[in-house]
């Protein structure tokens, strides 16, 4: 399985829901059964890159904070000013996750 996608997930959590109004419409329990799982996975599959982006922020935000210790220990200034720009990208891709 590839790796989660908020907007594969979004995709299929539409589609599934097309697919199922067509099976309403038409008397198709098929239809409506495969419309509500497919509508079910997309909702799933959004979650799951959610909950993966977040991890990566915070991994991002941490490994930059231990890098900016290390920097301010050993006087590096271009390594603290890279590290804090890590740190401030993971922050932000917790927010936005």
């Amino acid at each position: 399985m590839s790796s989660p996608n908020k907007s594969t997930g979004m995709y299929h959590s539409v589609k599934g829901n097309v697919v199922e109004s067509v099976g309403t419409v038409t008397g198709s329990e098929e239809w409506k059964k495969s419309g509500q799982k497919e509508h079910v996975d997309g909702e799933a599959e959004q979650k799951a890159a959610q909950i993966k982006d977040t991890a990566t922020g915070m991994y991002d935000q941490a490994a930059g904070r231990v890098q900016g210790v290390k920097a301010a220990i050993t006087g590096d200034k271009p390594g603290q000013v890279s590290a804090a720009a890590q740190e401030e990208s993971g922050k932000a891709a917790q927010k936005n996750a």
